[in-house]
């Protein structure tokens, strides 16, 4: 599907109005300001885009149809990328269900088989990482992804509603953009602090095998979150630097305040990832100290049973001459024996503090 947005500059109209209709390419020469969204496009759509109206490297395509030519391996890791006509920008955003979970799920993420890795029956790897590729020029923006992405519809209803903004130029609606996407790690984020936290409870008051299996999961999905916050911010980085033109000065500011949030979301993350490491560390130590506590029940009992076993023995033996053997009290007096023995052995336990 493509999405056309185009403002004018000679224009007082206070909406921008969704086109289907693609401009003609000399206006990649002219002063409209123009944003052609591709959500979910066919090879024909990107044809006409990427090779009729907006001719682009063939590299450039390729890494932005990766994740339809190549499923299996998945979405390209962010990058930034500058020719001598536009400027690629790709990023990845949060899934769907992730960052818009309905109401009535379950507390646990939803997690999908992530393309690339091996799929095992019974194993779930992590979340599919979605792309969201930027072709920025002069006065146009074109932006590609295959997913439904929130950011890129909260942009689009803006724009409609004031479509005055579009006038600042591509890299102020990119940047719109990316603040929508990466305002969409807030509510993840904290929602990771709340189950560590929960977990954390749970942790000291019952550890389980269950409790570790989730531990894991939150493990790999903290990990995922992590590995794709640190190259966005490097991203975010090379455009607040001013390494291109395309990237005005004035706009700058913003994409810093977008890094800014970026770095922090990082920081909360890379926490996070430290909590689930020493949650984990914390949960085999409390199991290996219940198990310890085990072994050592065991082990008292063990030690007081050998001694009566002894004496049972002794007794049991059918020797002629043994004296106790028709004794009328031979029978009370080997149980006496045996408590007496059995005492004795929880005293020394007690007297040498093991109890």
């Amino acid at each position: 599907m493509i999405r056309v947005y185009r403002w004018e500059p000679d224009s007082d109209a206070d909406t921008c109005p969704v086109q289907t209709e693609l401009p003609s390419g000399s206006a990649l020469t002219g002063e409209s300001m123009i944003w052609i969204d591709l959500e979910n496009p066919t090879p024909e759509e990107e044809d006409r885009v990427f090779k009729g109206f907006l001719p682009i490297h063939p590299l450039t395509r390729d890494d932005v149809t990766r994740p339809r030519r190549l499923p299996e391996e998945g979405a390209h890791l962010p990058k930034v990328e500058e020719f001598p006509d536009y400027l690629c920008v790709i990023v990845n955003p949060l899934p769907v269900e992730i960052c818009q979970p309905q109401s009535g799920t379950p507390p646990d993420f939803t997690e999908t088989i992530e393309p690339g890795l091996p799929k095992r029956a019974g194993m779930r790897i992590g979340w599919k990482r979605p792309q969201l590729s930027g072709i920025l020029t002069r006065n146009v923006l074109i932006t590609h992804h295959y997913d439904p992405l929130p950011c890129v519809s909260a942009v689009c209803e803006f724009v409609r509603r004031h479509g005055d903004t579009t006038r600042r130029g591509p890299d102020f609606l990119f940047h719109l953009i990316l603040d929508e996407m990466v305002d969409e790690y807030a509510p993840v984020v904290e929602r990771f602090g709340e189950r560590l936290d929960k977990l954390e409870i749970r942790l000291f008051s019952k550890p389980t095998r269950q409790t570790l299996t989730m531990l894991l999961r939150l493990k790999r999905q903290v990990i995922f979150l992590r590995k794709t916050l640190i190259l966005e911010r490097e991203v975010l980085a090379r455009l607040v630097r001013g390494e291109f033109a395309l990237v005005q000065a004035d706009e700058r500011v913003y994409y810093r305040n977008v890094y800014d949030h970026l770095v922090r979301y990082t920081e909360l993350i890379e926490g996070a990832r430290e909590m689930v490491s020493d949650l984990m560390q914390t949960h085999l130590a409390a199991a290996s100290n219940k198990l310890n506590e085990i072994m050592k029940v065991l082990t008292m009992i063990s030690t007081i049973i050998l001694p009566l076993t002894l004496i049972a023995g002794v007794y049991g033996m059918n020797f002629q001459n043994l004296p106790e053997t028709k004794w009328e009290y031979g029978y009370f007096y080997a149980l006496g024996l045996m408590a007496v023995t059995a005492i004795g052995t929880l005293g020394m336990f007690r007297w040498r503090k093991w109890i």
